[in-house]
């Protein structure tokens, strides 16, 4: 049984922790130094975030070494979020007399802002960490009353990994993946040489739109502080208009992006006439750029396909740079397609904490299941992978 914020389990004991008990623990750091969202990005989405409760397990064995630090949070989470057509409707019409049907509270394991890491302190440690995950997480749930828990995207990678989990009543599900462009080429005349007729074709009369009308220039800064009250209300334009929402990210999270990450964030600034009409926020480490997220003015976003307008100065700066990979976050995967694209598949494993009920809200999980819904993701070549 969980005892307070100590959960034994036969290999160890895990602790529960605030983000402030782990200010001092070198463990934390080391646990994401690898990578490109490290500890820092972590506290950020803590601090800055709403609506989820975080918390922290420290993993230790049984001779007291600590093998892991692995961030969680509790949320709110309604299961059909973006699911459309007849299944959306029943759900609805249920809900006109049960209002929280489908909606539960949920223990997620990962980053309430990007794709799940495990936090072990040694990438050999990862299947002992991932046993240790699976034997305390239930205890902890129950105790704190959620009804499912949740391993949140957590990339192909890890899949041998988890085993422990899809053999041990977990449903692993394939969540909305990221894109990947391998960035093989001398510049963007060569890449897009390699893009079909059709597609640069398309492109062409898109460039053309926005050539012709007021000129528009692009800034890369490390801090978009200085504009972030100009830029913010079109991230939310855009975020609005998404089919899918989990998190909300806040003034303060770009704000605080710019300024404690500084060796990473990179904000793509587009202005015409002086005014910003797009924006966008990439993460770089290593050989790749993370293309996190868009804001557009969509007084003249549509009509000047500011979208591909960007894609192409972020992808051009790229190659500038001699990056290797761009990575491009979920959903919009029409375009992405065009543009030679690769899927880079994110998982779920999902399970009830209730061992009566999970069998039949294992098969509820799979026909929620997001990739299920979207009539783009099976054209990709690699689509198979999901």
């Amino acid at each position: 049984m969980a005892v307070g914020n100590f959960i034994p389990f036969e290999q160890g004991v895990a602790k529960v922790v605030t983000l402030a008990e782990l200010q001092n623990c070198e463990a934390w750091k080391r646990a994401f130094q690898n990578n490109c969202k490290d500890h820092r990005y972590y506290e950020i989405v803590q601090e800055t975030l709403e609506g989820f409760e975080f918390h922290y397990l420290l993993l230790e064995d049984d001779s007291g070494k600590l093998r892991a630090v692995q961030p969680m949070f509790f949320v709110r989470q309604n299961l059909v979020e973006g699911v459309p057509g007849k299944i959306r409707s029943v759900v609805d019409l249920v809900r006109k007399i049960f209002p929280r049907f489908l909606t539960m509270r949920v223990l997620m394991v990962g980053c309430a802002a990007g794709a799940g890491e495990l936090g072990a302190c040694d990438e050999k440690n990862e299947k002992w960490v991932a046993n240790a995950l699976r034997a305390s997480l239930h205890k902890y749930a129950r105790q704190k009353r959620a009804s499912l828990i949740v391993l949140k995207d957590f990339r192909a990678k890890y899949r041998v990994v988890f085993e422990t989990f899809s053999s041990n009543g977990y449903a692993r599900i394939p969540s909305m993946p990221m894109t990947c462009l391998p960035l093989r080429y001398e510049n963007w005349d060569a890449y897009f040489r390699t893009l079909s007729k059709a597609t640069r074709k398309d492109l062409r009369r898109k460039f053309r739109k926005a050539e012709h009308a007021q000129k528009i220039e692009v800034e890369i800064v490390n801090d978009i502080a200085p504009c972030i009250d100009e830029a913010y209300p079109l991230y939310l334009a855009v975020h609005e208009r998404s089919p899918l929402k989990f998190e909300k990210l806040t003034e303060n999270y770009f704000r605080a992006v710019g300024q404690r990450m500084a060796d990473r964030a990179r904000f793509f600034v587009w202005r015409q006439s002086g005014k910003i009409v797009a924006f966008s926020f990439c993460l770089v480490c290593d050989d790749a750029i993370y293309d996190e997220c868009i804001g557009l003015d969509y007084s003249v976003a549509l009509d000047l396909h500011l979208y591909f307008y960007t894609l192409r100065d972020i992808i051009s700066w790229a190659l500038r740079q001699r990056l290797k990979y761009y990575y491009s976050n979920p959903l919009n995967y029409e375009p992405k397609l065009h543009l030679d694209c690769e899927l880079v598949p994110l998982d779920l494993y999902v399970t009830h904490t209730n061992a009566f009920l999970n069998p039949a809200f294992r098969r509820i999980f799979k026909l929620l299941g997001p990739t299920r819904h979207d009539p783009v993701l099976h054209k990709f070549p690699n689509a198979h992978e999901l």
